[in-house]
């Protein structure tokens, strides 16, 4: 998904690297971004520690903030371990969610080689992912005609072929497209679409 999203504060407080989800709803999160080192993500990935992390396993299991070294899930594989061999001695977990069982997830791994993340440095980490979160709430106002205007362009039909198949003027459509970037904040009406599809709208 093309968005405008800032994560150079993650990458100055967490100069080992690290890894964030947002919005993750039935299948995939709107935005990832994964920062860890190359070699650590191949290895990761090759031999599918993600179902034995116990990073991962809280952030899926709990809300609010841990340090690594406080998290008390088994490592029966030794990722912990393993992971400081590539300089991320120490970490922290954040995850954030909506408010009601249905709610969307956000969270995000931050690491440093040096020392413990300091409380405020939790805190600002868990403020700035919070912000992320709220930022990227699907809006629920977009008509159908703007939707269905919406699915045309995603399937790239120029201005002219949208108002005929739907039997408008272009300034019918033109304006459905203006409304539909408006809500969702795009800059264009392909950004629009390209949101809209992340969102699950279209």
């Amino acid at each position: 998904m093309s968005l405008d999203i800032n994560t150079d504060m993650f990458t100055e407080r967490s100069p080992a690297g690290h890894f964030l989800a947002l919005r993750i709803g039935f299948a995939f999160p709107i935005f990832e971004q994964n920062a860890l080192p190359k070699a650590w993500i191949e290895i990761y990935s090759s031999r599918g520690y993600v179902l034995a992390d116990p990073v991962m396993n809280w952030l899926y299991q709990s809300t609010g903030t841990t340090r690594w070294s406080e998290i008390e899930i088994a490592d029966p594989r030794g990722v912990l371990e393993q992971a400081r061999a590539f300089d991320m001695n120490y970490g922290v977990a954040i995850c954030c969610s909506d408010r009601g069982t249905s709610g969307q997830r956000s969270f995000g791994s931050f690491a440093r080689s040096d020392r413990e993340f300091l409380d405020v440095e939790i805190i600002e980490l868990e403020e700035k992912l919070r912000e992320m979160h709220e930022s990227l709430v699907p809006p629920t106002n977009l008509t159908r005609a703007e939707l269905e205007a919406l699915g045309m362009v995603k399937n790239g039909l120029l201005m002219k072929e949208i108002a005929d198949d739907l039997g408008v003027s272009e300034g019918a459509v033109k304006q459905r497209l203006k409304n539909a970037k408006s809500k969702l904040k795009a800059k264009t009406s392909t950004h629009a679409a390209t949101m809209a599809t992340s969102f699950g709208l279209i």
